[in-house]
């Protein structure tokens, strides 16, 4: 079962990233990331106060958010603070990159989650496992070939190296996901309402120095439909990714694997809608991740 949540996931993640796409083109980033993050905190936000006055019914939809002890807070306030770095750095690299390069370089997260799940949960891979995550990281490699092509240099570019930080930081959150779900025992809304809390207040320092005081920084931020929707599409992802870490035999490194797939969506739909460049190429390396994937799921 928790296969298939990982597959709901990857479906609301794709969607996810095209409205990212949409949302930072030409626009102000830091604005941009804590409108998304605001959206996701007043999506949950009802059934934090339902969980205060009607606790019986929420609890019976299954959406109660449990009293979290102080010293847990300090636990979630740590993952805040990893995935607004990684989420800063992602945004900034979706803004100047293409969405077909940034995606890929993305999926090679669920190589450095590979190597933390054997190091840290002594998850046991297969031998099929491990040719399917090294397809995946000689397909992304084949991207950087492509990606050349659109005038992108892989080593003098410092956007590439801020969407392969955001790819790191993004790795350890998933990893220390586990830990907060299976150790700590938090269920998915409590973990998703007050980590988007928590990362509201980071952003909001952020800006408070690089983006409110400036006028013609926030006279040149536009507000779009798709920056709700991003935050929206991002929850909904989180908590099926969530769900499925609650389930004592879900493999983080397979989790992370999965969640590849939605490639499919940002790649191909993406390519289309943003009207990149070598989409035919890409659809050659992504076979190779697909590929990576399928051997993952089904050795």
């Amino acid at each position: 079962m928790w296969m298939y949540l990982g597959l709901l996931a990857a479906l609301f993640l794709g969607l996810h990233n095209l409205c990212k796409k949409h949302a930072v083109q030409g626009n102000e980033v830091f604005p941009v990331l804590l409108g998304t993050i605001s959206a996701g905190f007043l999506l949950l936000l009802p059934f934090y106060l339902g969980s205060i006055y009607y606790p019986n019914y929420i609890k019976e939809i299954g959406f109660y958010i449990t009293p979290v002890p102080r010293q847990i807070h300090f636990f979630i306030f740590i993952k805040s603070i990893i995935m607004a770095c990684s989420w800063v750095l992602a945004y900034q690299a979706l803004k100047h990159l293409p969405i077909t390069i940034v995606a890929p370089i993305r999926s090679a997260g669920p190589f450095f989650t590979f190597v933390g799940a054997i190091i840290i949960y002594n998850e046991q891979p297969t031998p099929w496992q491990w040719v399917g995550f090294f397809i995946i990281i000689f397909s992304v490699l084949l991207y950087s070939k492509i990606g050349k092509k659109e005038g992108i240099s892989f080593k003098r570019n410092k956007w590439i190296f801020a969407i392969i930080g955001a790819t790191f930081l993004g790795a350890s959150s998933g990893l220390y996901d586990k830990f907060l779900i299976q150790s700590l025992q938090l269920n998915p809304q409590t973990l998703q309402f007050w980590f988007c809390g928590y990362t509201i207040l980071i952003l909001l320092i952020i800006l408070s120095v690089n983006w409110f005081p400036y006028a013609i920084k926030r006279t040149s931020f536009k507000w779009r439909w798709s920056i709700p929707a991003v935050g929206v599409l991002l929850q909904m992802a989180d908590y099926f990714y969530f769900k499925a870490l609650q389930d004592p035999e879900a493999l983080i490194m397979l989790l992370s694997a999965i969640k590849r797939s939605q490639l499919l969506i940002a790649v191909i739909i993406g390519g289309l809608v943003f009207k990149e460049k070598n989409k035919r190429k890409k659809l050659i390396p992504l076979t190779g991740i697909m590929l990576g994937v399928f051997l993952i799921l089904y050795s």
